[in-house]
């Protein structure tokens, strides 16, 4: 493929999907140490009837509305699981799977009944997002990346997700210490004066705007996917957390890069005529990475945490 075909049709949906995977990967180390991988998927459940009815009050597909959307799900979420615990006293993980799936299903009722697929908002694009119409239509090739008018006609999400991978790996990098020594050793970290709660909360904050950031332009089976397969993997990979990370971040990578082409060329190679759905080859290359360090990784057969 020439620069004139793959800068328009495939450079901005490749970078987005390799941005996303990463800024969704980067603080799921933590959760997957932290015993919390699922909270990834307790939170693609929770944001989007959040999401919609934030764009059902705008009338718009907008950045902040969106995640004020999904911030008052995710209370709504933590007030319903708490007096499901109480009132029904059943044990938090039942509370959390019935509230989780309940949101979730609201959501794509919602979705279902309102007119959002003029703006990439359906049942639809909420598993799978938009990650193949997300093209640059003002570019004309590899001079287009120094071409200021060309740059103005980026797909909004492009910058969105790369400010959202910066945010988050500046959160990891200025909180390492804290984060390090609350997720491996909690007793220790509040002798020495670190607010393990507030930092646990911090986490799961960051991660919610990863995946709301996400969330449009590869909906939510990549989001679930990114959060544990390619920490899960690089932990199979060594006993270092900061080698973990960079594992994670190079399988993630990966997986967005060799499921978006997967998924364009892959049925072409086969005989078809038809692509498949790049959010979920993406999400099948994750767990097929994680299923060869599962069998051959040079960890896989040690038990405990990584030893920093």
């Amino acid at each position: 493929m020439s620069g004139a075909e793959f800068v328009p049709l495939s450079l901005t949906p490749l970078l987005i999907g390799v941005f996303a995977a990463i800024a969704c990967a980067l603080p799921g180390n933590f959760l997957l140490l932290r015993r919390q991988a699922l909270i990834g998927d307790a939170i693609s459940h929770v944001v989007l009837p959040g999401i919609v009815v934030a764009f059902l009050l705008t009338g718009a597909v907008s950045a902040w509305p969106m995640m004020l959307g999904a911030a008052g799900a995710s209370l709504i979420a933590v007030g319903m699981i708490e007096a499901i615990r109480r009132l029904g006293k059943i044990e938090p993980g039942a509370a959390m799977g019935v509230t989780f799936t309940a949101m979730f299903a609201a959501g794509v009722l919602l979705l279902e009944q309102t007119d959002t697929s003029s703006v990439h908002l359906d049942v639809e694009h909420a598993l799978y997002g938009n990650l193949e119409s997300l093209i640059w239509l003002d570019a004309i090739g590899w001079e287009s990346l120094t071409d200021p008018v060309a740059l103005a006609g980026l797909p909004e999400e492009l910058p969105r997700i790369f400010l959202t991978l910066l945010g988050v790996a500046a959160f990891i990098w200025l909180f390492w210490r804290p984060l390090k020594i609350s997720t491996f050793d909690p007793s220790f970290a509040q002798a020495v004066g670190v607010s393990t709660g507030v930092i646990g909360l911090a986490l799961v904050v960051v991660a919610a705007v990863a995946a709301v950031a996400a969330f449009d332009a590869v909906g939510s089976i990549i989001v679930i996917a990114m959060f544990i397969c390619p920490p899960a993997a690089a932990r199979l990979m060594t006993n270092r957390l900061e080698v973990q990370i960079a594992w994670s971040v190079v399988f993630a990578a990966l997986s967005a890069v060799l499921g978006y082409v997967l998924a364009g060329y892959g049925p072409i190679w086969v005989g078809s005529n038809h692509a498949v759905s790049a959010a979920g080859m993406i999400a099948t290359i994750s767990g097929l990475i994680l299923a060869v360090a599962a069998m051959f990784a040079p960890c896989r057969t040690r038990s405990g945490a990584p030893v920093g």
